[in-house]
């Protein structure tokens, strides 16, 4: 096992052949160690030991993201492990297509929950550590992944949309608050299907129908993280949007 000078957390991790996953994989491969978030102990778990097995540091760590005294738990063993936190990226996500007048106030809420919520308690825990251990790492990044429904919202997806609108706008003031103490705050839209595991399941035939390259492929999106990560701080991106090339936007 490699001996890993950094810290990494990824939130919101599920199946190997899913962004959370690969951009765990990532983080280890470029020396950090990673803990690997979800609510599923066998997803994480999973994950951690295949980043073991490649040769990375990884252990899982189980929270639920809407749960603040989970969460600060979760933030209080990464700052035990006492390497200094470099990447932090908040991952967790859910969505379901639904007319507006069958989506009830329950599920209203727990969309929102998940996706702005948790961003909200995960980086009140995260900041104050990270602007703590700032002279004990290279660089250190703060990313949110957000969705068409960040910039839209489209008939169906109302709960969606508010939950992502939502977290877009807490990433500007993140940004624009901690941005000028070193800690890079960025968000990256994912505008189209994802080629993974869970889209696969559950709607393959409209990933068929895109086509070759017409769902975004999970190594490419792993790849844009990684290069807002390795910015000089004199040219940080903020927001950055994926789409594949046949998606019309």
């Amino acid at each position: 096992m490699s001996q890993a000078e950094t810290n990494a957390v990824v939130f919101g991790v599920g199946p190997r052949q899913g962004l959370g996953a690969e951009l765990c994989h990532r983080a280890a491969a470029r020396g950090m160690h990673v803990f690997v978030n979800g609510r599923t102990a066998e997803k994480i778990e999973a994950v951690a030991e295949d980043i073991i097995k490649a040769g990375g540091s990884a252990a899982p760590l189980l929270a639920d993201v809407t749960d603040e005294a989970a969460v600060n738990q979760a933030v209080a063993e990464i700052e035990q492990d006492g390497r200094a936190l470099e990447l932090a990226i908040y991952n967790a996500g859910n969505n379901r297509p639904e007319k507006f007048l069958d989506v009830t106030a329950e599920v209203f809420e727990d969309m929102w929950k998940v996706i702005c919520l948790g961003g909200f308690l995960t980086s009140q825990a995260l900041v104050p550590l990270m602007l703590k251990q700032t002279d004990s790492a290279p660089r250190q990044s703060l990313f949110f992944t957000g969705a068409s429904a960040s910039l839209r919202g489209k008939a169906g997806f109302s709960a969606f949309a508010a939950g992502k609108g939502a977290l877009r706008m807490m990433v500007q003031s993140l940004a624009r608050e901690f941005g000028p103490q070193g800690l890079h705050v960025g968000h990256v839209i994912i505008d189209g299907a994802i080629d993974g595991e869970k889209v696969r399941e559950r709607f393959a035939e409209y990933l068929d129908s895109k086509g070759e390259d017409g769902g975004l492929d999970i190594a490419a999106i792993a790849d844009a993280f990684f290069m807002m990560h390795e910015q000089h701080r004199s040219a940080w991106t903020l927001e950055l949007d994926l789409r594949p090339f046949k998606e019309d936007f």
